[in-house]
């Protein structure tokens, strides 16, 4: 594994809430089987994920016993159950063997409407919840769901009340990512403020492209954890991305999430493939094109030093080095490494030669060379 060098400032560790199998499944058309569950919670475990939203108990009677069977099942995570504000949802919960619930209660005054409910009985039930799965729990977090669109005031409120009432967490969620990473500093900056020990976690949604920085953001700011998922599979446009969270978090920010990197790709992979859902091939860490590399400036600086254009080590999050890309943008000095290491050598001026026909093809086909069209048109040259 690679060495990358570091300039960046110490950071506490961040706590990782993986939520793929809870609201990443709510993404729309997307049904996990059973063993695929237990595939990617293995998977979760590996990576030594410390805690995992594990489902809704409510959704169904099937569901609840496919999270019996994960809870079961005996993996390092700590379990959670998602929960609405209701006695029902809690006492199915109870029934997994979940260790803990997480209880989610409208704040804004769109979703309150919405649900013909008012702050009042957003108070009152949260004391009442509260009290109930205390009896049935040892760990209970809270959401305050559209706490991105709430009040200040009753935000403030509904958070002070909550810790009144035991929590062992508070939620901020980003229900409809309307939030940026400037206004998330100065939401996380106030929320400290006014709560200094109350222990945060950022939960954001991608509807506008900036679930992974505001979450990155949240946590430089003040907030303990986040939620995040695999891919960043969610409702709409998803969630926060599990694997570029992290390392943007240990790259960029030198926080360090205690999570196994080296298992990030297979989970990546994984999951694409139970969600019937197709990744970017640009997709940063995981994506085919992640570790890419065409143009011929760059490629002669990284045969002398992979740090010069990428920051990403292949090693460090389960991949291996990708073969330079040749095409209309290639180099000579990459062109004949690539076939000394197949035992064919050019003079120079064969190099220069060969290159404008590789740029020519290229233009030709309207893509990259793969190897055997390379070595068909160094044996033709």
């Amino acid at each position: 594994m690679r060495k990358i060098p570091d300039f960046r400032m110490k950071h506490p560790q961040a706590h990782i809430i993986d939520t793929t199998l809870r609201d990443g499944e709510q993404a729309a058309g997307v049904v996990f089987s059973l063993e695929e569950k237990l595939k990617i919670a293995g998977l979760l475990h590996n990576a030594a994920v410390p805690e995992v939203e594990i489902g809704t108990p409510a959704i169904s009677t099937k569901e609840k016993e496919n999270i019996k069977t994960l809870v079961g099942a005996g993996f390092s995570f700590k379990c959670l159950a998602w929960c609405r504000a209701l006695p029902q949802d809690i006492d199915r919960a109870a029934e997994t063997g979940v260790q803990g619930v997480h209880i989610s209660f409208p704040v804004s005054s769109i979703h309150l409407r919405a649900l013909g409910k008012n702050e009042l009985w957003v108070i009152t039930q949260l004391k009442e919840m509260l009290n109930y799965a205390a009896g049935r729990f040892d760990y209970v977090t809270i959401g305050a769901q559209d706490a991105s669109r709430s009040g200040p005031s009753f935000l403030t409120d509904f958070i002070g009340h909550a810790m009144l009432y035991g929590a062992a967490r508070i939620r901020i969620a980003d229900t409809v990512g309307i939030l940026n990473p400037l206004s998330v500093a100065s939401l996380f900056g106030k929320l400290k403020k006014e709560y200094p020990a109350v222990p945060f976690e950022f939960h954001g949604h991608n509807d506008l492209g900036m679930a992974t920085a505001n979450t990155v953001t949240a946590l430089l700011s003040g907030a303990d954890a986040a939620s995040v998922t695999v891919n960043g599979l969610g409702e709409r446009s998803g969630n926060a991305v599990l694997e570029e969270v992290i390392m943007a978090l240990q790259l960029s920010s030198r926080i360090e999430t205690g999570i196994q990197t080296r298992y990030l790709t297979e989970l990546s992979s994984f999951v694409q493939q139970a969600s019937n859902r197709s990744l970017s091939d640009m997709k940063p860490i995981t994506g085919k094109y992640a570790i890419s590399h065409e143009s011929g400036i760059h490629t002669q600086c990284l045969l002398t030093d992979r740090n010069t254009y990428q920051i990403i080590d292949a090693l460090s999050v389960g991949r291996s080095e990708e073969p330079f890309v040749f095409g209309k943008h290639s180099g000579s000095r990459a062109l004949c490494s690539f076939l000394s290491s197949k035992g064919c050598n050019l003079t120079e001026r064969e190099s220069i030669k060969m290159l404008n026909e590789v740029k020519k093809t290229s233009d030709k086909l309207k893509r990259s060379l793969t190897e055997s069209e390379l070595l068909g048109l160094y044996k033709h040259r």
